[in-house]
């Protein structure tokens, strides 16, 4: 299937129904089908062919929702991008994807064009507002005159399903941001496994604090156009209380987060809210911490949670089935229906329980490889058991358990080598979240003249005094010496990055 058509089946199954909800408007499905396929037919209209590339730059809203469907219904490749993107970083992305067409406000398309673009094939800019002056060489249309004027036709369609659908741009901590290639078959495909685990239905009201940029937040959009849901799209989850009156207000069944939205949400008095329309709570970006599932499980007793572990290259990977969460609360699962993972060491050996290994990842949600960078795609994707099958390398290490379950351990690139030795700082980590008074915990490597390098701690502290010394006399009972922390520095809040994952690379 086409991912447009996740779209356009529900529009004409259920034309009347409201299927998102956002800047205090509540659109159907006939609705939103129409704004997008007036957007599609003036992309057309403006030189826009099959497998070109539209970069939408804007904050969570209808316009963004719209333009993702429209740039597929021209036969497009969609490219969101964070709204907060600087321009010289939003230049370099238009470069790098070579874009046709750039959907955003009148300013930030202003201040790109001040940058200069470079060369690439970009001839037409649709802009929600303004432009502060004239911009030369380009064409200009207004978002608004196009849902006022153009036809609402759906525009035919040459795609198949092997045609790309959207490049996903990486946060780029280890260098310039990769363009993650995805088709629409692994877009179909994995929207499809996520929701048959989750037993998503047509009467859920699923809520999306998390930007369209972020997968995450993304795959919200398309999982409920796909099954006929509801959507709930908010700006942020800047105003926590705000967000939850619209759970309560819009009686929401799915809440997908992180776990720095979650130790928010565990430090606030929620007892004013009427949460008991939750179903379900997904987490994913990093795992939960054990404590951090006990306290959401007891504050929402009457919603399943899922831990989940994902990677944009895949988008899904693991999920760990609700009825194991109290026999194996570390463990973010086992692989997603239709897919196979498993362990591998440095030379490429199969490994069994209980040995540490990159987890390699094979199944139809591995995507296409990296925009434009055969090296990286080379190192990343490489060739699976079957011939011509291309399997996904995650450089995360995992270790697993005699029944099959996976618990992650650290990002390849994370290790801190102290001594001589490995540490994962992930196994720090979790022993600091253990310490009453600790929110949020963080641990880097940071180079050392003696050790290579010394394990620092960043610590976000509530009410409770500590001191650095309260940090490393806890870390020495309970930790082996190798990993007690040489500094302990307290945060007011860790550093993070736009979909809400703690930024190591900031702390570093």
């Amino acid at each position: 299937m086409l991912v447009q058509e996740f779209l356009e089946k529900s529009a004409r199954r259920l034309p009347e129904k409201v299927a998102l909800v956002c800047d205090g408007q509540r659109l159907t499905y006939a609705e939103i089908d129409a704004q997008a396929n007036r957007l599609a037919n003036a992309l057309r209209a403006s030189g826009l062919k099959r497998g070109d590339r539209v970069v939408i730059c804007l904050p969570n809203g209808c316009p963004l929702a719209v333009s993702i469907f429209a740039a597929l219904k021209a036969d497009g490749v969609f490219v969101v991008v964070n709204h907060t993107t600087k321009p010289k970083k939003l230049t370099y992305l238009l470069n790098n994807c070579q874009a046709a067409a750039l959907i955003a406000p009148g300013d930030v398309s202003h201040a790109v064009w001040e940058l200069g673009i470079g060369t690439p094939p970009l001839q037409t800019a649709v802009l929600t507002s303004p432009v502060p002056s004239e911009i030369e060489s380009i064409r200009v249309l207004s978002y608004d005159a196009i849902q006022e004027h153009q036809p609402s036709v759906r525009p035919l369609t040459t795609n198949i399903e092997r045609d790309l659908a959207c490049l996903i741009y990486t946060s780029g901590s280890t260098g310039e941001p990769k363009g993650v290639m995805s088709d629409h078959s692994n877009v179909d495909f994995v929207t499809s496994s996520i929701i048959s685990y989750l037993g998503n239905k047509e009467d859920d009201v699923v809520l999306d604090v998390l930007p369209l940029s972020f997968d995450y937040g993304l795959y919200q959009l398309l999982m409920t156009f796909k099954f006929g849901g509801t959507l709930v799209l908010e700006k942020s989850f800047a105003f926590p209380a705000a967000v939850l009156r619209q759970v309560e207000r819009e009686r929401v069944t799915g809440f997908p987060g992180v776990p720095t939205m979650f130790a928010v949400l565990l430090r606030m008095d929620l007892t004013p809210f009427d949460l008991r329309s939750l179903r379900y709570i997904t987490n994913t970006a990093a795992a939960l911490h054990p404590a951090h599932i006990r306290e959401l499980r007891a504050k929402f007793t009457w919603a399943t949670l899922y831990s989940m572990y994902g990677l944009t290259e895949t988008k899904r990977t693991l999920y760990l089935p609700p009825d194991q969460l109290d026999s194996r609360p570390r463990s973010v699962g086992i692989a997603i229906p239709g897919t196979e993972v498993w362990l591998e060491d440095d030379e490429g050996r199969r490994l069994g329980p209980n040995q540490i290994g990159e987890l390699v990842v094979r199944g139809p949600h591995v995507m296409r490889g990296y925009w434009g960078d055969h090296a990286a795609t080379s190192s990343r994707f490489r060739r699976g058991p079957i011939p011509g099958e291309c399997v996904c390398h995650t450089g995360d290490l995992f270790k697993m358990d005699d029944e099959g379950y996976f618990y992650f351990v650290a990002r390849r690139d994370d290790i801190i080598k102290t001594r001589g030795e490995k540490v994962a700082p992930k196994e720090v980590e979790a022993v600091l979240l253990e310490l009453k008074g600790v929110v949020e915990a963080a641990v880097v490597g940071v180079p050392d003249p003696i050790l290579g390098e010394a394990v620092k701690a960043f610590v976000v502290a509530d009410a409770v005094k500590l001191t650095e010394s309260d940090v490393i006399r806890y870390c020495r009972e309970h930790l082996e010496e190798l990993l007690v922390p040489t500094h302990v520095e307290f945060c007011r809040e860790l550093p993070k990055t736009p979909s809400g994952k703690i930024a190591g690379t900031a702390l570093k």
